[in-house]
């Protein structure tokens, strides 16, 4: 018997085929792992600080010609010329700078403590000279209770300067026209910028006695 027509499955379409020799697309390559990152260079090193170096300039030599041993050492550092002089000459180098070398104007006058040292004390007179635009720095070792000269009738800018380092450290300049403190109050007790003050002991004393309470250091 016949089979029904309808009942007929027409053939599925056969994959057509790949054009004879056409070429075949490669399949994609996996992607390279990526390179870990290269350790960063070491920073160059840092070329030394040049520290100071001798000076024997023509004020320098002026300095010496006039005053002597009382001129200990002149070096210059970072284009600063700094002289080292005796602590009891520092009021007459310092009226020579200003007549003679035209440095009028004192721009700071400040101390540092060195207390392993015999003479412990650093005065450090900052000058400039208008004249020449020129800078010097003086610099005196004193030992502690041993009076400095007072600059004040040099410079009259000297005489808060001068009462901040008796106040701050303790160091009397001799012929001050009223050396007293100037930052802390007169019953205190100490000189805060000394490096073996004791800040946590240091105005116990005076908080509870003037203001009736306990430190809060």
């Amino acid at each position: 018997m016949a089979n029904d027509p309808s009942e007929k499955v027409p053939p599925s379409n056969p994959p057509e085929d790949k054009a004879e020799g056409a070429p075949v697309s490669p399949k994609p390559a996996a992607p390279a792992a990526a390179a870990p990152p290269k350790p960063a260079a070491p920073p160059p090193p840092k070329a030394p600080t040049p520290g100071p170096i001798p000076l024997d300039n023509e004020l320098v030599q002026r300095l010496k010609a006039r005053f002597g041993e009382a001129v200990r050492e002149a070096t210059l550092d970072r284009k600063q010329a700094i002289v080292l002089i005796a602590a009891d000459k520092l009021r007459d180098i310092a009226r020579y700078c200003r007549d003679e070398e035209k440095f009028d104007m004192l721009v700071d006058l400040t101390a540092v403590d060195w207390p392993k040292r015999e003479k412990r004390f650093d005065i450090i007179l900052n000058l400039y000279s208008f004249a020449k635009n020129e800078r010097l720095r003086l610099k005196a070792h004193a030992a502690e209770n041993e009076p400095v000269p007072s600059t004040v009738e040099v410079w009259p800018a000297a005489n808060w300067l001068e009462r901040e380092c008796y106040d701050m450290f303790g160091i009397v300049f001799e012929g001050h026209p009223d050396l007293k403190r100037i930052l802390l109050p007169d019953e205190w007790e100490g000189h805060p910028l000394r490096k073996d003050y004791d800040i946590l002991k240091q105005d116990t004393a005076w908080v509870r006695e003037n203001l009736g309470i306990e430190s809060g250091q």
